[in-house]
């Protein structure tokens, strides 16, 4: 099982990376939102850690269903940044600074409220799995543990640091 995880992880990277690619038909978008993808497992392998949980394939699974989630948190946030400054310069001219700073802040912040509810859905939906004892939770408390440890650090990610970086990406882009 730990060789065919070994094989899995790979090319579910790869295959998330494709449909990335295939969505914004951009290299540097997709390479943008996969390099966030290791910060936003930090959290789910933090709590693995502090829960003194071992890797293993159900955690991996976790992990797998957590870079799910936040390549999806990543997309919808690049989406909306791309639809804010799509309507600021629908002529194609370039953007001064002040408002692509504006224009990204306006496609962020319309991601607050939708995010916070979908990791309270996230978080309320996994929280009695982690926790709950029985036939069979010790498996499925550690798939749910680095999901419920990723709904830390995915959410933030997306609304902090694909902001700034897709901020950097555009001004690199227009020089």
């Amino acid at each position: 099982a730990n060789a065919r995880l070994r094989l899995m992880v790979p090319v579910t990277l790869l295959i998330i990376f494709l449909l990335l690619y295939i969505t914004f038909r951009r290299f540097d978008e997709a390479l943008l939102l996969m390099a966030t993808l290791p910060l936003a497992l930090s959290g789910g392998i933090w709590l693995l850690y502090l829960m003194n949980f071992n890797l293993s394939v159900a955690t991996g699974i976790g992990l797998i269903a957590l870079a799910g989630v936040a390549a999806e948190f990543g997309v919808v946030m690049l989406l909306y940044l791309r639809q804010a400054l799509d309507a600021r310069h629908s002529d194609m001219t370039s953007l001064n600074p002040a408002d692509l700073d504006d224009a990204i802040r306006e496609g962020a912040l319309l991601r607050v409220r939708p995010k916070a509810m979908t990791v309270a859905v996230i978080l309320a939906g996994l929280l009695p799995i982690l926790l709950g004892e029985g036939t069979g939770s010790e498996i499925m408390s550690r798939i749910a543990a680095p999901m419920v440890g990723g709904m830390i650090t995915a959410p933030l990610l997306s609304m902090l640091v694909v902001p700034t970086a897709y901020r950097l990406l555009y001004r690199a882009r227009q020089r």
